[in-house]
This record gives C-alpha cells, structure tokens and sequence, in this order.
C-alpha cells in the first residue's frame, strides 16, 4: 500500500475541520489575509472600519513581540473613530471563548527573510491562532517542529507580521501529532502528546485528534484559559493534557459540591504550573471568597510566590509575616507601597497559616472569615499537613475546601505514625481527582528515566566480600559508613568520574548524605584534594538541621531542616562548632561568587539560600552537598547526577532521585544515580508503590550491556550506507545522505547514553573511537553543506534534519585549548608526538568550534611551529599570526564585495553584542558606490552576510572560555 502523501493528508484534515464548523477561505498572500481579518473582525465585533480606522487597527496589531502580540490578542482595545468617537473592540473573546470565527485556509505563501508557504492555518476572528505543519507518514514529527523554527526566524515577523499571533503549533505525520505554545526557543522535548483523561494517547492527526483537540470550542478553550503568558521569561506555555484535565475536574469540584480532592501528578511533571491556573480561575469564581496557596517551608513560600509572579505578574503578595498574611486575609488593606489592594491569591507557609488562626491578636480579624467561601490549595500535600495544623485549619474555617498536588502520596505502607496515627493522603484530602504517574510522564518524555549506578563492595569479619547491591543489613552500621577511608574512596570515586556523569561539567550534581557530622567531613575530604590539586570542581554546601543523628529510620520522610512559623530559629540552635564550620563554608562560597553571606542572621542566610539555588540552576556549582535541603521542591534542568551516601525510602527516595529527571534537551537522555549504600530494594518498592511492579523496566535505565548490544545494532545500520567514513563522500543521492544522517544520529544518541556509564570503554564497541571521530567530520561535512545550500537559497531536503549538534559539542575546547596542545606537541618526544598531532587533526574536523578554523591552524603547524624554539614562544607567536590571517580576511571581504571598513567593523560589533543576524538593508547599506538592483538585493544581502557569519566563526567565535 502507498505511503499517504502530505497533500492527500492536508485535503482530509481540512474536510475534517470543515465538518467541525470552519470555514474554509483561499488566502494566497498577506495581501488577502488583511483583506479577510477586516471583514472577520467587523463581522466578530459588529462593526465597520473605515479604511483609516483599519489602519490603526493594523498598528495595533503590529506592535512588539511574540509575548507582547500574546498579551494583545487578550485586551480590549480602543481607537478614535474618523468621526471622533470612541470605538471599544476586541480581537478575541476571552469569557465566551465559543463565540468567535472560525476559518481555515491552507498554502498561505509569504515572504519575509525567504519565501515560505505554509500548510494549514487556523484563524480565529481573522488571525492566524493555530499552525499545523504537516509531513507524510513515516517522516520525523521533529522535521515539521525544525521547519516551524525556520519559518519563525525567516517569515512569521515580515510585514504586519499576523503569524506572530499564532498561539498554538500542531505538527504531525499522519499517525503522531504534537502541540506546543508559540515558543521559538524552546526544545522539541517542549511538545506535547494529546490524551483522554485516562492519559490515553490521541495521536492519530484524523482518527482522534482533530475531533478532540481542534473542535472549535476546545481550542478556544486552550488559547483563552490554558495558556499562561510567563512573565519572567516573556514566553507563552500551554498546558499539557494531564494538568488540563487536572484543572478542570478541581474546578467542577468547587463549582458543584463542597468536598476536597487532592491531584496526583508525579514529581517534575509540572505542578506549579497547574496549581497557578486552578489557583487563576477559582479566584475569579464569584462564590469563591479568597484562594489560599499553602507551601511548608519559608524558601518554598519565596520559590512559589517567584514562580506564580512569573506567570502572571503582581498575581500574588507573598506574605512575608503573619501580621501582613492577616492583612491579607482582610478585604481591603494597604500594601508596603501605601496602595489599596485586595488580595484574592494568597501564598503562605503554613506555619503563619497556623499563627494566625490560633493567636489570640489575630482572632478579631480572622474570625470574620470563618464562614467566608476560601480555597485552600497545598503545594507537596505530604509534608507537614499530616500534623495537628491540618485539623486546626479544617475546624476555623466552616465554608472551606482544601486541595492537595502531590508527586508521591502517602498510602498505608509509607504512612509514618504520629498523634493522630498513621494518616493517609486520601485521609486529609478524600478522593484522587487525577493521576498522572511517574510511567505516564516517562512514556510522553514529560521527565527522564533514571540510570541507577550501585558502587562499592564492604568485606565482612570472616573475609567474604559483599556487593553494595546486595541486601545485607549487618554491614550498615555508623563505623563503616563513617569510616575515613571509606569517605575518602568515595570523595576519590566522585572525583574522578564526575566530569563523565555530567557530560564534561555541562550539567551539575548533588550529593546527599546522612547527617550534618558526614557532610562536613566529606566537605573537608574535598576541598583538601582540592588544595592537593586533584580537581578543580567548584563545590558548595547548605545545611541547617540541628540534630546530627543517622537517618537509620530511613522511612522516606526527608526532614524539614528549618523550623519555621515567624523566624527561622533552627541557626541558632546550631552547635558552635558545626555552625563554625558552616561559616566557613559559606566564607568559601563567598570567595568563588563575590558574595558576602553569613549565618549571622536569618536574611543573610537565606539570601544564601537563594543565591546557591540560582548557581545550580545555571549550572555554576559542579557539585552541592547537601543532608535534606534541596532534596524536595527543587527544580533545576541542569542537574543531572545525584550521589548517595543517606538511607532513603518510599516517597523520600523519588523526591531525591527526581531532582535529576527534568527534561532538557537531546544531552540529557537520563537523571544518573550513583548510589554508595544498599538502595536497590528500596528503589524496587519506591517504584513498585508508585506507579506497579512492573514500571521498573519503565523507570530504570537498561543495563551497560544492553546499550552496548544496541550500539552495535545501530553501528551495522550505519555501515549498510556508508561501510566506511570515505564512502560518505561518495553517496548519490540526498536520500542516501538522509538516510546516512539518521543512522550517525541514531548511533550518537547512544554513545550519549554509555559514555555516563562509570564502566564505559571503547574496546567494548563495535566501533573504534577514531573511526567514530571520523564519521563525526563526515556527518559534519554535511551539516556545513546544508549551511552554505541554504545562504545559496537552494532547497535540500537535509535543512528540516535536526542534526542535534548539542551531541557533538564539547565544552572547553578552543583555540587556547589547542595552543596548549601545540605547546605538548613541541615538548613532546618522539613516542607522544603522533598522539598528539592526531588528537589535534581529531579536534579540528570534529569539533564544531573549531573546524572554521582547520586550515588556518594546520598552515601554522606546518609552517610557523618548526621555526619556534622555545615553547614559551608558541603563544605570542600564535597571536601574531592570528591577528595578521585576520586583518587579511578582513580586507579581502571589504575589497572583494566593494565594503565601507567602518561602517562593516560597527556592524561586526552589533552583530556580536546583539547576537542577531544583521537584515538585509542593514547589509547592502556597508556598499559602497553603485548599489545593487532590487532583483539582486537579496543575493547580494546574502552574499555578504554568509561572509560575515564565516569571518566571525573564523576569528572570533571559539577563540577562548
């Protein structure tokens, strides 16, 4: 049977959608598309534009960015008629998201930066709201989501720019369709998988799909309720389908009864954001009197009130006290600023929650509210809401309803005794209004899985030895885990295989450990072989938990390190020796950052606190020690490896396994755990409890071995198209270059996974390292192909591959790299010379940095290196040349395509400050004398620039750091 082609797909989508209730339009152009918003809108709104009325509408239209336009499309608007009335206007209707206009048009061709023509297009009220990019079947979804890219950067801002005011893309190949928000910079693990409520995948573009997710009332639906515009970051998000369906059953909870529910989305599946839009749409309920986000601990309280801030900004004050969250509470208070507000979103720790419902200053104005409609919304249900507060809070407030988000709930088996018993999430919050488990968001690529590495074997009295994987109780004890030597042979063992776990430092790491005493121990092991000159690693740590007892309990609560209700107390009830040694680690922090924090008082301490969590988040501390902190309620996407030496269980040992699984980008393939202590059963009943039995396989990484067997499958893919590096030169077609891309990508892709393995080595492959770096150069030799087709405006069927170069790059290698290199080459002797001079010849055809540089520094080696005698010379010389083959390059472009030097020199500078290509005029504007005809200006334009783009990547890009 025939592969169904990509137009006869575009003919039945858009017959499905007709059926729907779309109307379907011929828009060939921009031109037609104007001419069809004015008609929609008049027609949407009830009016009619003059021809100068419309004018202001399209300036309206056309003003800042994609953001900007998304914050546009949501307001009324306002303009002066011709008459000089007032007309009130809307492009979208935001309450009644039903009643809108609804088209389609397909094979809209415009023109911006290049001429492209795009496959299907939803409009609403006119305006372009849903792209959908279609590909026949058997092709990549991924070549769809890198054309929407291309179209982004080369046309969607041309002229009006109408296409920036798409909120949603949907791509597809017939048989899978993914949807994401209009968000260029995101990666294509941001796509998303439609699903039932049962998270049942709808992935069939006309079985399914576009009845249940392009349905003109539900895709209103999700542009008017379900995108959340960020403020921190200027992008727009859409909900994914679990946090959809999460929020719309909270929501009918409160609508139509008066019971609780709690929410189980797995850790890292996003829950913050689902709690936000809940926490958005019950406020605005007029029945609902005040909605109240409830977290447990004060830097959970900062990290909340942060994030909900950044999806929409000014939505929440942080109560800071109890005295300000009693204000709140009130209808109408003064703000620190002297400004009136009622606050209908609340964020607070529930210990202030707890001040201020049971002491005696605050009863007057609390009282008020016991029989006021509030909702309260509690952010990891699990914690401390299983004490006496729970109750408290429940018997003040009459007309409440309170719901829970979880990732791990407590059931039977992980419930831990307290007063009031052995209590269950289903105790506190009734009924599981959604679930979304671990399996489920590792089956959408929502969160990675996990590669569990067991290190260590422990000998026993009679001389028998004992694999750390093993359950053998007897060896656990307080002296052998805290024995020096053993401290040390993990610090060594971290050491030395660090920078393989987190793909050389371009990830970070944590390491948990069991108690205060073992962390400063460890700490002190690591900065002494760090004076020793062993590593470089940058290392911090925080720690605040009195006690410095064992967690030989182990039963899966990570304990609150800071008890706080007003003030964080738990500083001062430090010993004077460790809270000693913690200043002094904390001095050593300073040290590395500039920084000036302290334990001496709780703001400095937090400020602290803040300042680690924003380093590890950009990836500025290689390796955190930590007991508890940071092992609940963190997220950070560069962190990829946690390190264990600390007994952990249940709901415990997810939370801490899951602060390495955020999604990322094709590099992160898996959160790596590298475990010192006996886990593997725990880990077994953890995921058992959490999602079955058999979601082990699911969860857990396969072992070393299957990747090697799986490298080898792919390694004879690849050679059935190109049997050896050379041959890839010699293949035919585009196809056949296609065809060799994906299987080199492929075979890249799990090298990415092995090379974190501890026990990785190349004599274990099929495939030789040099051969391996061969093919390498071949496939980039293609990439660079592609490049200069495209600055040629040739079309190739390789520019919509992904080559998913993050897989190639390396981190510190440049040309000071090199040069250092060099300088080994000239000292070496003889035995070492010719690895050397391969491992250079390696870098400069492989490394993507570096290969725009290849012939330069060859000639050097060839021809300059043999001259020096000193090795101290090879730097300045080196320079030297450099800055003379760079003054050459220069002049050359200038003469050759007839430049004004300066005027070329300050766009060279704008283009590096800026980090955006120069336009077009920008370009033909460095011409100097006759400038070129209108049908020449866009190759002349490109001419230049890929001229330009050369000499930076030559000169100046990869130079250093």
């Amino acid at each position: 049977m025939a592969k169904q082609s990509e137009q006869i797909l575009e003919e039945q989508l858009i017959a499905n959608l007709q059926k729907l209730g779309y109307d379907y339009v011929i828009l060939t152009n921009e031109e037609a598309l104007v001419r069809n918003l004015q008609a929609q809108l008049e027609k949407h709104n009830n009016i009619a534009f003059s021809v100068t009325e419309f004018d202001k509408v399209l300036n309206i239209l056309n003003k800042g960015s994609v953001f900007e336009k998304a914050k546009i499309l949501r307001q009324k608007q306002h303009l002066i008629r011709d008459n000089g009335d007032n007309l009130y206007f809307e492009f979208l209707n935001i309450e009644n998201w039903c009643q809108n206009e609804y088209q389609v048009t397909n094979q809209v061709t415009q023109e911006g930066k290049y001429v492209n023509r795009y496959d299907v297009t939803l409009l609403i009220n006119g305006l372009p709201s849903v792209q959908i990019e279609l590909k026949r079947r058997g092709l990549e979804m991924k070549e769809a989501f890198n054309q929407l890219n291309r179209y982004q950067r080369h046309s969607f801002n041309a002229n009006y720019a109408l296409y920036q005011y798409v909120q949603v893309f949907v791509i597809s190949n017939g048989v899978n369709t993914k949807y994401f928000a209009n968000n260029r910079y995101q990666d294509f693990k941001q796509t998303f998988y439609w699903t039932d409520t049962q998270n049942k995948r709808i992935t069939n573009m006309l079985e399914g799909f576009t009845d249940a997710f392009l349905e003109p009332c539900h895709i209103s639906k999700m542009i008017c309720k379900y995108i959340v515009l960020n403020e921190a970051n200027k992008i727009p998000m859409i909900l994914r389908p679990y946090q959809y369906y999460a929020v719309e059953t909270l929501i009918a909870r409160v609508i139509n009864t008066t019971k609780n529910g709690y929410i189980w989305h797995t850790t890292g599946s996003g829950k913050t954001l689902t709690s936000f839009k809940a926490s958005q749409i019950l406020m605005k309920l007029p029945q609902v009197h005040k909605v109240v986000f409830v977290v447990d601990r004060k830097d959970l309280d900062y990290q909340t009130t942060k994030e909900f801030n950044s999806f929409q900004e000014g939505s929440i004050d942080g109560a800071d006290n109890t005295s300000n969250l009693v204000k709140q509470f009130t209808d109408n208070y003064v703000d620190k600023k002297g400004a009136l507000k009622n606050s209908k979103l609340i964020v607070t720790t529930i210990q202030k929650l707890n001040t201020a419902i049971s002491k005696l200053k605050y009863e007057g104005k609390m009282g008020e509210l016991k029989d006021k409609r509030i909702v309260f919304i509690f952010d990891e249900c699990h914690r401390s809401q299983f004490g006496e507060t729970h109750q408290r809070i429940k018997s003040f407030f009459n007309n409440s309803q309170l719901f829970g988000f979880t990732g791990t709930p407590i059931f039977a088996d992980n419930a831990s005794k307290n007063d009031l018993g052995k209590r269950t999430t289903k105790d506190l919050f009734d009924d599981c209004l959604h679930k979304y488990v671990i399996t489920d968001a590792i089956r959408d690529e929502n969160v990675l899985k996990f590669s569990v590495e067991y290190v260590g074997r422990y000998k026993h009295k009679d001389g028998r030895e004992t694999a750390i994987d093993i359950e053998v109780e007897d060896i656990d004890t307080s002296e052998l885990m805290e024995d020096p030597n053993r401290l040390t042979k993990i610090a060594d063992y971290i050491i030395a295989h660090h920078d393989r776990k987190t793909q050389n430092k371009r990830f970070t790491a944590m390491f948990c450990v069991d108690s205060v005493k073992t962390l400063i121990k460890y700490y002190e092991i690591f900065k002494r072989r760090k004076d020793e000159g062993v590593h470089q690693l940058k290392i911090a740590t925080i720690f605040s938990y009195a006690n410095n007892e064992d967690d030989a309990e182990a039963n899966g609560f990570i304990p609150e390190e800071l008890s706080v209700v007003e003030e964080p107390k738990a500083l001062y009830d430090l010993q004077a020796h460790t809270r000693e040694k913690l200043d002094g680690f904390i001095a050593d922090y300073n040290g590395m950052f500039g920084c000036a924090y302290s334990t001496k008082d709780s703001e400095s301490f937090y400020n602290y606190y803040n300042d680690i969590s924003k380093q590890v988040k950009e990836g500025k501390i290689d390796l955190l020690l930590v007991v508890n902190m940071f092992l609940t309620g963190f997220d950070s996407k560069t962190l990829n490896t946690l390190y264990v030496d600390k007994n952990l269980k249940y709901h415990g040992l997810i939370q801490a396994f899951s602060r390495t699984n955020r999604i990322l980008n094709e590099q992160k393939s898996q959160g790596n755990i590298v475990s010192f202590r006996n886990l593997k059963n725990r880990t077994d009943e953890a995921i058992t409890l959490f999602s079955n039995k058999d979601a082990i396989e699911v969860i857990i990484m396969q072992p070393y071995e299957d990747y090697t067997k799986e490298f080898g499958s792919a390694y004879e893919k690849l050679i059935t198209v190109a049997r050896f590096p050379d041959d890839v030169s010699d293949l035919l077609t585009e196809d056949d270059e296609l065809e060799f891309v994906r299987a080199f990508r492929n075979l890249m892709r799990i090298k990415n996974i092995l090379s974190s393995f501890a026990d990785f080595t190349w004599e274990d492959l099929q495939m030789g390292e040099q051969e391996f770096e061969d093919f390498k150069s071949k496939y980039l030799d293609l990439y660079d192909k592609v490049k200069l087709e495209h600055a040629k405006e040739k079309v190739s069927i390789l520019e919509d591959v992904d080559f998913e170069l993050e897989l190639i790059h390396r981190d510190k290698i440049n040309v000071a790299y090199i040069i250092q290199l060099l300088i080994k080459l000239k000292a070496a002797n003889k035995g070492d010379t010719e690895k050397t001079k391969k491992e250079i010849a390696n870098l400069l055809s492989t490394d993507t940095t570096l290969r725009s540089k290849r012939e330069l520094i060859e000639r050097f080696i060839e021809e300059n290196l043999p001259q020096i005698k000193d090795t101290d010379e090879i730097t300045p010389e080196f320079d030297k040349y450099w800055d003379k083959e760079q003054r050459l390059a220069f002049e050359k472009i200038i003469d050759e395509e007839k430049l004004s030097k300066e005027r070329t020199e300050k766009l060279i500078e704008d283009y590096l400050f800026a980090e955006r290509e120069p336009l077009t005029n920008e370009l033909l504007e460095l011409i100097e004398g006759e400038k070129p005809s209108v049908l020449q200006r866009k190759k002349k334009g490109n001419s230049i620039l890929l001229r330009i783009k050369d000499f930076v990547d030559t000169f100046i890009n990869g130079m250093v750091g």
